[in-house]
């Protein structure tokens, strides 16, 4: 057994005295968070003018080199930390009561330029994945799959794709929780119905602006989720220590907001991400 050194990934975050950071503080929900304020407007002073772009009738070089652009922040600098940032900010409110019309600038303003439908996230997170905790009525569970084939992910993938919506959709009217599966439904439907006007505009750009991040979203999210939960203990599948994983000491955790730290995460769901290499520790 390997002894545990000292654990490098992120615990505090250093916040600058300056009339930036002073103006945000005033209306987050947590000083710690000030990170995701900058991520936010990183990804929309680059994303949102790239997209508008592609809409104008622009050249056909300009239009290739906005596009090429756009695909590469959007996969390759930007997608992992936006995609926990909206997982943080899921779990705990980003914004204070008084600025709460702050908090739908994420799902609703930038997220669809990651192909994350309105509310859809929210609501399967934390109205279903994290009740069920991958068991039989967790309808993303990786329970029933041999989780070292390509074949079954694939199946599991194609489960969720195909009929993951309806499954929602029905897990919610089931148990009689109709402000999710309204969240659900309504995020759905303005994103296609936004999607489908565009279309008309300009189907190209959004291809390229809304619906490949839309596909690549739900592959990476389904991805994400088979790994976390690849390994389960048969004769404990409810315990949290025996059907999810911990990655310390990573670089991942640095980009992503210590999201390696999903046992901890399942265990206490609404801990700052800053605390997990201490509840880790702990425990």
């Amino acid at each position: 057994m390997v002894a545990l050194q000292s654990i490098s990934d992120p615990q505090e975050v250093i916040i600058t005295n300056n009339s930036f950071t002073k103006f945000w503080q005033k209306r987050l929900a947590d000083a710690r968070d000030i990170p995701f304020v900058k991520l936010s407007l990183q990804i929309t002073v680059t994303l949102i003018p790239l997209a508008v772009l592609m809409y104008l009738p622009v050249n056909e070089y300009a239009w290739w080199f906005a596009a090429a652009l756009y695909t590469y922040f959007n996969n390759f600098v930007f997608k992992g930390s936006f995609g926990l940032m909206l997982h943080c900010t899921s779990h705990r409110p980003f914004f204070k009561a008084p600025y709460k019309y702050l908090n739908h600038y994420l799902p609703w303003i930038i997220g669809p330029l990651f192909g994350q439908t309105p509310e859809t996230y929210f609501s399967h997170h934390l109205g279903m994945h994290h009740s069920e905790n991958n068991l039989e009525d967790d309808l993303s569970s990786t329970m029933l799959y041999q989780r070292d084939s390509f074949g079954d992910f694939m199946m599991y993938f194609a489960s969720f794709f195909f009929m993951g919506l309806y499954y929602l959709i029905k897990y919610f009217d089931l148990r009689n929780r109709k402000k999710l599966r309204d969240k659900v439904i309504r995020g759905e439907l303005v994103f296609f119905l936004f999607c489908l006007i565009l279309s008309f505009v300009n189907w190209p750009a959004t291809l390229v602006v809304f619906i490949l991040p839309w596909f690549i979203s739900r592959f990476i999210m389904m991805l994400g989720n088979w790994t976390q939960h690849a390994f389960i203990d048969f004769d404990e599948p409810e315990n949290c220590y025996k059907n999810s994983i911990t990655c310390i000491n990573t670089p991942y955790n640095h980009k992503c907001w210590n999201d390696g730290y999903h046992i901890n995460h399942h265990l206490k769901p609404a801990l700052h991400w800053t605390q997990y290499p201490k509840h880790f520790i702990d425990n």
